[in-house]
């Protein structure tokens, strides 16, 4: 049994894999609309502030995220996955839960990455887990340090520092086709997310299957009182096996976020075969 496309950057696109992320106890396929806050935009807009200064207020917005130093949450689907990421140690850190106890797969990670080595801590539950080969060999309790050769390019299990966003919203922004502010520091419109498939938190499977609806997906967005991303919510339309669902990503911390610690010498040991096989 292998978890097919379990991608996007460390973790995110997991909150909008198919059958996985959504899937419930009887196998259906929800979503929690109660989760995250809905884009729908209840706030009429203002009648100050241009579409183009409004969207190069977005763009602008992300400008801090390429420093390197903050915190953040991605949630959606039943999925969470929250971290931070501090590029002046060159370390990371994820913690990502994909479904609960009731699912038939549940998934939690915590991977620590501190150049040039990375770790995970995986627990696998649900109806399911029994059923992935070596599965003893991979609920160990322990962080598993992994071969950087054998991860190298996977998206589910690497960090890049080059790209230190594991949501992608500077390339979410730039594919805004609509925004209007809504209020101070307050934005809405449409992103055409077909042009956003290198974005972390998008599986490019769900893109596809978005059809014309990539093109004029609704969100809002909020910048804190510095002009810096603080929050955007993608609305996603129901897409071949994923119900529609709220994709929400939060920043915090800018400037202040501690490096990652490794874990103890005493709670590390190596990713088996059995690991690798899962997320190939």
């Amino acid at each position: 049994m292998k978890i097919r496309r379990f991608s996007a950057t460390a973790f995110a696109a997991a909150l909008l894999i198919p059958g996985l992320a959504a899937c419930n106890s009887n196998g259906t396929g929800t979503s929690d609309a109660s989760a995250t806050p809905s884009a729908s935009g209840s706030v009429a807009p203002s009648a100050s502030g241009s579409s183009s200064a409004a969207k190069q207020a977005l763009l602008d917005s992300t400008n801090a995220i390429r420093e390197g130093n903050f915190r953040f949450t991605m949630t959606g689907a039943g999925s969470t996955a929250e971290g931070q990421v501090h590029e002046p140690s060159q370390s990371a850190e994820m913690r990502m839960t994909i479904g609960d106890p009731s699912s038939d797969l549940m998934m939690k990670l915590d991977l620590i990455h501190a150049k040039p080595d990375s770790w995970v801590k995986l627990d696998l539950g649900g109806t399911a887990a029994a059923k992935i080969p070596g599965v003893k060999n991979l609920n160990l309790g322990k962080y598993q340090h992994l071969d950087q050769n054998r991860i190298k390019g996977n998206r589910a299990l690497g960090f890049d520092f080059e790209k230190v966003d594991p949501a992608g919203s500077a390339v979410l922004t730039q594919g805004v086709t609509d925004v209007r502010q809504t209020g101070e520091g307050a934005y809405e419109g449409t992103v055409d997310v077909s042009k956003a498939a290198e974005a972390g938190s998008l599986d490019p499977a769900v893109i596809t299957a978005l059809g014309a609806q990539a093109q004029s997906v609704p969100f809002t967005a909020k910048v804190d009182p510095q002009g810096r991303l603080s929050e955007m919510v993608l609305k996603i339309p129901a897409a071949g096996q994923s119900a529609a669902q709220d994709l929400k990503i939060t920043y915090t911390d800018y400037g202040n976020a501690a490096a990652a610690q490794k874990p103890p010498a005493d709670q590390v040991v190596e990713a088996p075969p059995e690991f690798y096989n899962l997320f190939s």
